[in-house]
């Protein structure tokens, strides 16, 4: 049997990637991530027919983010009990995302079946059981560690520059004589961002696996963005207005804060407060303290001249749901980061319901907004939005600042590949809708003379 791969998801779009590589020896399954959007997207939130867990051998993860481990619980669920090996910080990140993906749906379905009682009850996808089964399978692993994975196959992880613990993954993989080496990208991360050290990647592969989010563009240079978030921050204060920011827990959150730190410390602005609204926020912040250590140098420097924290004396958590319902009440100025990142769920919504029509408020777009989510249709300019079956005037201001992306560009993508690219490999692009994966295809092909391939779920290529 030859060395076969199989996209199960982030094939045409930026959710659920998975991949399964298979050998006549073994079956190992790279990330297996949550669809996330509306309509069909949930309904794909499942293990596929073609996937049995009782005969997968083990799991590699790149990272923590919902996207890439949102599906896992459904493993346990269904009885896997082998190794899931990722680096030792997405161990405790993908825990707490698992667990508040289990207790959000076990909220909605409850919702959605007292809402409809005469209709055929919901239930989650998995419980928080389910994520308890699955916390016990995780294996740490180093940076730039080599391990087996199993039999035939080793792994080998390099910062990726994404998130906290984020990897991209060489798969070396010997069957019936043969070796080949297969890289997945993961999601790499833009070159010079706050707090994480840059991507690394690798330098040969036969196959590689690569996200193209943002294939077609790149982002607005950092300082720009930073100069752009400063000054609404400038003007909220002066006017005492209200800013909403959409975050993802992880990573987003903890870069606006050491920003925000940085104001204060230099007294950009005076201190005014903020609040710190999501449970899974304020674990995660906890947990990228505790890994100072991988941060780059520029926060160490600051590090070394005083504590951020100290900086931050204005930041409130607010754990509780009446603590955030308080917040209605809370004058401005004042700034309000509250997941979910897309606006799909969570305390944003009702922060939004609340604040919408109101000139004076102020929404930040600060992360990538998948198809059919709220954000994306207020990054889209709609007018007018139904939110808890209310439709809502959208009156705030709307400003999206793209250069906090967590995700590189088309420049820093490009460079990420052209280390790998004199040994022509075979590439397929992933994680990207076509209007991102299209340009950077035709790029590739110009610059390297490599024909990138577009799967499609459920495609399988041999190698």
């Amino acid at each position: 049997m030859s060395i076969k791969l199989t996209f199960l998801g982030a094939a045409g779009t930026v959710t659920g990637s998975s991949y399964l590589v298979q050998t006549s020896q073994a079956r190992v399954l790279v990330d297996f991530g949550m669809f996330q959007g509306f309509g069909e997207k949930e309904e794909m939130n499942r293990v596929p027919a073609s996937l049995d867990p009782h005969k997968l051998d083990a799991v590699v993860l790149t990272h923590a983010h919902l996207d890439h481990c949102g599906r896992l619980p459904l493993l346990a669920k269904a009885g896997y009990r082998g190794p899931i090996i990722t680096t030792e910080p997405t161990i405790p990140l993908a825990t707490l995302v698992l667990r508040d993906s289990a207790h959000l749906q076990a909220m909605d379905a409850e919702r959605y079946n007292r809402k409809h009682p005469d209709k055929q009850p919901t239930e989650p996808i998995y419980s928080a059981k389910d994520v308890d089964d699955l916390v016990g399978l995780f294996k740490p692993v180093n940076y730039d560690q080599r391990v087996e994975v199993v039999p035939g196959i080793r792994a080998q992880f390099v910062e990726a520059g994404h998130m906290l613990g984020s990897a991209s993954i060489q798969l070396t993989v010997t069957d019936g004589g043969k070796t080949k080496t297969i890289v997945f990208s993961g999601d790499i991360g833009p070159k010079g961002a706050p707090i994480l050290k840059d991507a690394v990647g690798f330098h040969q592969a036969d196959f590689v696996v690569m996200e193209s989010t943002y294939g077609d563009r790149d982002h607005k240079p950092l300082a720009e963005t930073v100069e752009e978030f400063e000054g609404i921050v400038k003007r909220a204060v002066v006017t005492k207005g209200k800013l909403l920011v959409p975050v993802f827990a992880i990573g987003r959150t903890q870069l606006l804060l050491y920003l925000l730190a940085q104001m204060f410390r230099h007294r950009t602005v005076p201190k005014f407060p903020i609040y710190l609204d999501s449970p899974m926020a304020i674990e995660a912040t906890k947990i990228y303290w505790a890994h100072m250590s991988l941060f780059d140098e520029e926060f160490q420097a600051l590090r070394r001249e005083r504590p951020l924290t100290e900086d931050l004396t204005t930041l409130k958590a607010t754990p509780t749901a009446q603590d955030s319902m308080a917040l209605n009440d809370q004058p401005g100025p004042c700034l309000i980061m509250a997941g979910a990142g897309m606006c799909t769920g969570g305390r944003i919504l009702h922060h939004l319901r609340h604040n919408l029509g109101k000139p004076e408020a102020c929404v930040l777009i600060v992360g990538y907004q998948g198809e059919g989510s709220l954000g994306r249709r207020l990054v889209d300019g709609e007018k007018e939005v139904t939110m808890f079956g209310e439709k809502i005037q959208v009156k705030a201001h709307i400003h999206t600042l793209g250069g906090f992306s967590a995700h590189a560009g088309q420049t820093d993508l490009m460079d990420w590949f052209g280390h790998l690219a004199a040994g022509h490999p075979r590439v397929a692009l992933t994680h990207g809708e076509d209007r991102g994966r299209l340009p950077l295809a035709k790029l590739i092909q110009e610059r390297h003379g490599i024909k990138a391939l577009l799967p499609q779920l459920g495609d399988s290529i041999e190698l």
